[in-house]
């Protein structure tokens, strides 16, 4: 029976990485995968559905309801950007600079600034992805590295190495150890560098190969190439403004200390509050947004109902993986992995590399990963006497590695925005966000052993 329910641990995650190379939709396929975890393992249905799947530390609703507002408040803020044009004029700012043969990154820069500024990943894909298309046809790229730029950009050291990024993964870590958005810094700081530097050779070494191929653009049967005129556009410096404060007040409690007063208070209420503080911050960055861009005040309510809506998707395509996660959990093969790991021998920072890659493999998603290690796992690795800022950021770094797997949330809706298949651009996008984040995370793990931090 052991034996049975091991491998029906192994099948469910076969079939959820099927369903989703195949297009099902996410939720149903976590779902499904669950159901088949909880009959190969006898576990009882009510019970492993109800306060595993949707209640429970691990459940999906709960959650959806400890980062709702942050997944809210990013994605109001995306609207704003986007409805405003402020997206679009840092964007264009950015081709004046660098010039239109840059597209690939212009792409990674510009998704960079709007997801470090708080901005969801996949309202970041939409709001980029118009102007992509121009930028794709004046250089002659193929989509597949513009894909790969995004996740770049979009998927990678915004969301798990910068300091002070107001992700959900570095939240899920500041909150699980008590630690703040920056932490580690140094160790923050090289992990993006490593992902920077080979992403953009990456992408670089592949446009010349493409290039020398004969491989050019082709569009999607549903792209709309816009007119890249920006006279409508608000100025750039106005457009980086709310960018510029949204990040500034979410590093604040890093960087500002007072001793006494009313600013004391304030700073000590942020650092305390690693979900609420960047979700307040994204909220003056929104109202900023509305005070500057004329042309969205008049549809002011319109934007933020819209941007509300925007966070639904994404954060019930989240909580469902980690619904799923919460289900093997509870299964007897992952408590006793949880002990093998936990009791290998190896160092500390090696065996928590392992386990965390495993659990983002299996649930394929970097967030709900991170949340089943923190909540089973991080304390046991502090126990070993690791600094818990050091288990932040390798656990998150390391989070972002193997969660994009092709059954990863953000992987598929990518795709189905770019209108792109698994076999036509996941290689790349795989390398962009598996191999090099995967190299990342044992660059910083070297560091740390030297005492890094």
């Amino acid at each position: 029976m052991e034996i049975f329910g091991y491998l029906g641990l192994l099948g469910s995650v076969a079939l959820l990485i099927w369903m989703a190379l195949r297009g099902v939709d996410i939720m149903f396929a976590a779902i499904l995968s669950s159901l088949f975890v909880i009959v190969t393992n006898a576990m009882p249905l009510a019970d492993s559905l109800l306060n595993g799947f949707a209640g429970g530390p691990l459940g999906a609703f709960t959650f959806a309801g400890k980062f709702f507002f942050l997944f809210a408040a990013g994605a109001i803020f995306g609207r704003a950007m986007g409805d405003s044009g402020a997206a679009a004029s840092i964007a264009m700012a950015l081709v004046k600079k660098l010039g239109a043969d840059r597209a690939l990154v212009i792409t990674t820069l510009a998704c960079a600034a709007l997801t470090y500024g708080g901005v969801v990943v996949f309202v970041v894909i939409f709001a980029v992805y118009p102007l992509g298309l121009q930028l794709l046809k004046e250089a002659d790229i193929p989509k597949r590295l513009f894909c790969a730029a995004l996740a770049l950009g979009a998927g990678t050291f915004t969301l798990t190495a910068l300091p002070g990024t107001p992700s959900i993964h570095n939240a899920i870590s500041a909150s699980a150890l008590g630690t703040s958005l920056t932490a580690a810094p140094l160790l923050s700081l090289l992990a993006a560098a490593v992902m920077i530097g080979l992403g953009l050779w990456y992408l670089e070494h592949q446009r010349l190969i493409a290039k020398t191929a004969g491989e050019g653009f082709v569009p999607g049967p549903r792209d709309v190439i816009q007119d890249s005129s920006d006279a409508n556009l608000p100025p750039w410096q106005a457009a980086v403004f709310p960018l510029v404060v949204v990040i500034g007040l979410i590093v604040s409690p890093r960087l500002v200390n007072p001793r006494s007063g009313s600013l004391a208070d304030l700073m000590q209420f942020a650092a305390s509050q690693p979900i609420m503080w960047p979700s307040i911050s994204l909220a003056v960055g929104t109202l900023l947004c509305l005070g500057l861009f004329s042309n969205i005040r008049k549809t002011g309510f319109t934007t933020l109902g819209n941007g509300t809506n925007d966070s639904l998707m994404p954060m019930l395509n989240s909580a469902a993986i980690i619904g799923y996660g919460g289900v093997v959990v509870q299964t007897a093969g992952f408590q006793q992995f949880g002990d093998l790991v936990l009791n290998s021998g190896l160092p500390p920072l090696l065996s928590l590399f392992g386990s965390i890659s495993v659990i983002s493999a299996i649930t394929g998603s970097a967030s709900g990963g991170l949340q089943i290690f923190m909540q089973t796992m991080a304390q046991d690795y502090v126990a070993m006497g690791l600094d818990p800022e050091v288990v932040h950021r390798v656990a998150t770094v390391a989070a972002g590695g193997f969660d994009s797997l092709p059954h990863c949330g953000a992987v598929i809706t990518m795709l189905t925005i770019t209108q792109l298949t698994h076999k036509e651009a996941y290689r790349d996008t795989g390398v962009i966000t598996v191999v090099i984040p995967v190299i990342a995370t044992l660059t910083i793990m070297a560091a740390a052993t030297l005492g890094l931090r």
